[in-house]
């Protein structure tokens, strides 16, 4: 009897359990039912403005815009847009009357494809089908006077843009390259793409099909036109371009050289004319290319400068009033230091020189009257008048990738370091800045920016800095020496119209893993003619050249000599020589 009140006790307590559990269950459920209609009241009363404009946007298309065009100086278009289309079909829309059959059949001959292939194609079990890519223009008109006159639903054509240059390979290391589909590029299409894509849009509604929404504010003019980016034109001479090109595509068979070189520079303005680079590629087909052929080594890459650094030693020395244009220096010919022995390279014909002045240093390439020169500078003096120059630091030309250089602090200078310094081995400097730095000998002393893209006056004053680096009188004796030494040499820079202020270089390089060198060189000739009134600088570097003797004189000094005398008749510039004496210039 008492077991059964026990268990009768137990079961009610059990119910009561059971029922507060669905209790509290109606109660949670008619909560979560009261958040809902309150959510939904919410987003139907109160929100309704932002998803309506939601909405819309999944309806807007942003207008079809062309990247703008890139000129050379005097007009040759170098890239430009080519439109092409997409055509899709879209299997929801077939009936009857608009049926793969019927659409193949018409569409066949105008897109080039088979009948029976293109059917098959058509009925495919597929939402959207892509029929064909890349139409021309011309094609896709007929397409639409098709689709218009036969009133079609199915068919819709996709625009885009491709970036092509016309020219080829020329300048591209210049140009660079632009590929829309993954949003990549490369030279000025980079630097200037802010310019080039600075096109107004307009937007207007379209509808899941892509048909355009005409509402009483629409535009019906807005859509049939493509809003393009700003042109943007660049100092590239394509006349002097080509010359450079050529002349050292030329070379680099001729002498089996790895790599090369040419840069043709305006010192007043800073105006770069020429800028050749080998190996080099077809930006139309950039995806085909090397990674070795695509980099602008003559940005990223340094090198030592060797010979034609002495310009800067002797310059840096004079600046500073340790020598003036008539000094003499003490030529021993050969020199020991820490166990390495440096002598000039015709050492072991000519012997020592003995007392030497700086027109001889500079015609005979002397290391060591180079380096006593050198000496006559403290490490911080001299390390003072390198950042003058602007070497261990960007140029800042308008092309992205530009190495610093490499200059040590002279707090970890020794002798030894001063001392290779002094002729080109102790810095390791890009092609860009030795441009640079020279072209201060040309303008009075002054650096300019180097760049290749022309700018307006407003955005010159703000992206182009002008360096006062030497003095004039310190510029205008040093391009007296160097053309004196040219004059009296037997160079092949030397010209019979025009006085050049120039210097050969051959520097031997350095091992990719930076200890020791390697048995190829670097050669080199940098220069700016005419000596009386500069109005080009020239560059030369040729890398690693194999065939014949390698020195500056004899593989960048014909690249240099023709490149001056081709570049001078196409910028009709006059001749300087039996005008005045070279004492004048």
């Amino acid at each position: 009897m008492i077991r059964r009140e026990r268990t009768e006790r137990k079961k009610k307590s059990q119910g009561k359990y059971c029922n507060s559990i669905a209790k509290l269950f109606d109660f949670l459920y008619i909560f979560c039912i009261c958040l809902l209609i309150i959510h939904l009241f919410n987003l139907q009363i109160f929100d309704k403005k932002n998803y309506r404009e939601k909405g819309r946007l999944q309806r807007s298309s942003r207008e079809f815009a062309v990247r703008g065009d890139i000129f050379d100086r005097h007009g040759l278009k170098l890239a430009t847009d080519k439109i092409y289309y997409n055509v899709f079909a879209r299997p929801v829309e077939y009936n009857k009357k608009e049926n793969p059959a019927k659409l193949a059949k018409l569409l066949s001959p105008v897109l080039g494809i088979p009948e029976k292939q293109l059917k098959q194609n058509l009925s495919a079990n597929l939402q959207v089908i892509s029929v064909k890519k890349d139409v021309d223009k011309e094609t896709a008109k007929k397409i639409m006077e098709i689709v218009s006159d036969n009133n079609f639903r199915s068919i819709s054509l996709d625009k885009k843009n491709r970036r092509e240059y016309p020219q080829g390979i020329f300048a591209s290391h210049v140009l660079g390259f632009y590929n829309f589909d993954a949003g990549v590029s490369n030279g000025v299409e980079l630097t200037a793409k802010s310019k080039l894509e600075h096109a107004v849009r307009a937007t207007y509604e379209k509808t899941r099909d892509g048909k355009i929404i005409y509402k009483i504010p629409t535009d019906p003019v807005i859509p049939t036109r493509n809003p393009k980016g700003q042109d943007v034109t660049l100092t590239i001479d394509a006349a002097i371009q080509h010359v450079c090109e050529k002349e050292l595509k030329k070379i680099i068979q001729e002498k089996d050289a790895l790599r090369g070189a040419v840069i043709v520079m305006n010192p007043k303005n800073g105006e770069i004319l020429a800028y050749a680079v080998y190996p080099t590629y077809d930006p139309n087909k950039f995806q085909q290319a090397t990674n070795t052929q695509i980099k602008n080594w003559t940005l990223t890459d340094v090198y030592p400068p060797g010979s034609t650094f002495k310009i800067i030693t002797v310059t840096s020395a004079m600046e500073l009033g340790k020598i003036n244009e008539h000094s003499t220096i003490q030529d021993s010919g050969r020199m020991q230091f820490g166990g390495y022995t440096i002598e000039n390279y015709d050492y072991k014909q000519k012997g020592a020189p003995g007392i030497i002045d700086l027109v001889y240093l500079f015609e005979h390439s002397s290391n060591i009257g180079s380096v006593n020169v050198g000496f006559l500078m403290t490490h911080r003096e001299f390390y003072e008048m390198l950042k003058k120059f602007g070497f261990g630091q960007k140029s800042g030309i308008d092309l992205a990738g530009e190495s610093s250089g490499l200059l040590a602090s002279p707090k970890y200078w020794d002798k030894g370091i001063h001392m290779t310094m002094s002729y080109g081995y102790g810095t390791s400097v890009s092609i860009m800045q030795m441009v640079s730095a020279v072209s201060a000998l040309a303008n009075n002393g002054v650096r300019v920016t180097p760049h290749v893209i022309k700018y307006t006056p407003e955005e010159e004053a703000e992206k182009i800095k002008r360096i006062q680096t030497v003095s004039p009188e310190t510029a205008k004796i040093i391009t007296r020496l160097l053309t004196e030494s040219v004059n009296k040499g037997k160079s092949c820079i030397k010209s019979d119209k025009y006085n050049i202020a120039a210097k050969t270089g051959t520097s031997r390089k350095p091992l990719e893993n930076g200890r020791g060198y390697s048995g190829t060189m670097y050669t080199s000739t940098i220069g700016y003619l005419p000596a009386s009134d500069p109005q080009v600088l020239i560059y030369v570097v040729v890398d690693s050249a194999k065939n014949g003797p390698v020195w500056g004189n004899t593989v960048a000094g014909p690249v240099f000599h023709e490149v001056a005398e081709q570049t001078a008749r196409i910028l009709d510039i006059k001749p300087d020589k039996n005008v005045q004496e070279n004492n004048k210039i």
